[in-house]
């Protein structure tokens, strides 16, 4: 009888223990669904796949721009019948303009009816582009509500679509001010402007819009999926959209790619972040940029002029911990050359920011 309930004790103290590490390692840092979590679809395996279809159920909150997730989602399935989504309950609404909350109530009132539903997204239409910096608190506020209230209920947060505003526009401040609370705060983010931002050769194009003019490009020189309609945008576009959006599940699930470290390297990893001096500095016209990642982080390393306008984007994503350079060749996203003079290069890497400085000679 000891013996038996000493077994069966164990037993119990083991299941509680592994479950309170999977719980702790879903929750360790934010997630971050961007234009990176594309490039790592194929990795996800097909038993985190299956899981997901079965294992969530989901209130998505949406007009016509977040439309183009779901769509995504019904291209992938075609491609692959494996990736067969959970079920999703639709309202036609969105997240609104500079301090809508209307969204709330309703969200309330069917997670309130609906104890099966564990998971919710919200999009913006058009919302993000006109919002300040106060209405986009109110937006974050009110998540951190829904997420303190329903605590058994997974929570997406979003960016707002591009609209060609680049980044000197509110929009590109308004989603990095959604972006730093998101990665300060450990949350789980679908970065949807990001998605739309990037070629799968890794061009980055501040200045696009909705519309996704390279994807046009980029598809009459490769092969891409069709499908009926992708709003306000091409079909191209809701396809990457819809395997980020599968990687945000599988990261979700508890898949970890973006974690990995190989044993070799584990011993040597960095105690603390570093941004390094360039070298060489000055420089003319290539220089390279060090820094260094205790733990896996999502990291941007941006270009600045004096003016404090955005010059180019080096690197954006998760990446290993470890030691990292980046290469600058003194050209602007446009890929010219830049003119001579000061520079500041920053990186950001979860809540560490640094700034250093450097100087084109030629």
């Amino acid at each position: 009888m000891n013996s038996s309930f000493e077994l069966f004790a164990r037993g119990v103290i083991i299941l509680i223990l592994t479950l309170l590490c999977s719980v702790s390692a879903l929750q360790a840092g934010p997630i971050i669904a961007d234009h990176v979590a594309v490039t790592q679809f194929d990795d996800i395996p097909t038993d985190t796949i299956t899981a997901i279809g079965s294992n969530f159920n989901i209130h998505y909150v949406h007009t016509s721009h977040g439309s183009q997730i779901v769509t995504g989602i019904s291209m992938v399935e075609t491609e692959n019948p494996t990736y067969n989504p959970p079920p999703f309950h639709e309202p036609g609404d969105d997240l609104g303009h500079n301090g809508d909350t209307s969204w709330v109530p309703s969200t309330r009132i069917y997670l309130n009816d609906h104890p099966e539903c564990n998971m919710a997204m919200f999009s913006w239409c058009g919302g993000c582009s006109d919002n300040t910096e106060a209405g986009i608190n109110i937006y974050l506020a009110k998540m951190e509500e829904l997420e303190a209230d329903y605590p058994d209920v997974t929570f997406i947060y979003m960016t707002g679509h591009l609209d060609g505003t680049g980044t000197g526009g509110n929009l590109y401040a308004r989603n990095n001010q959604i972006r730093d609370y998101c990665n300060a705060h450990d949350k789980i983010l679908f970065d949807f402007a990001d998605i739309e931002s990037w070629d799968p050769d890794g061009n980055y194009y501040p200045d696009e819009s909705d519309y996704c003019h390279w994807c046009y490009d980029w598809c009459s020189a490769h092969t891409c999926p069709s499908c009926g309609s992708c709003a306000h945008s091409h079909c191209f576009n809701c396809y990457l959209k819809g395997k980020a959006w599968w990687w945000m599940m599988a990261r979700i699930s508890g898949w970890n790619i973006s974690m990995d470290v190989d044993d070799e390297d584990a011993n040597n990893l960095p105690d603390s972040y570093r941004l390094h001096q360039n070298y060489p500095n000055p420089f003319n016209p290539t220089t390279y940029v060090s820094y260094d990642l205790p733990r896996a982080s999502n990291v941007q390393l941006t270009v600045y002029n004096v003016t404090g306008q955005t010059v180019q984007i080096l690197t954006h994503g998760w990446q290993k911990a470890g030691h990292h350079q980046q290469e600058w060749d003194g050209c602007s996203f446009t890929g010219n050359p830049v003119a001579s003079g000061f520079y500041f290069y920053r990186l950001k890497a979860g809540e560490f920011v640094d700034t250093k400085k450097m100087v084109l000679l030629k």
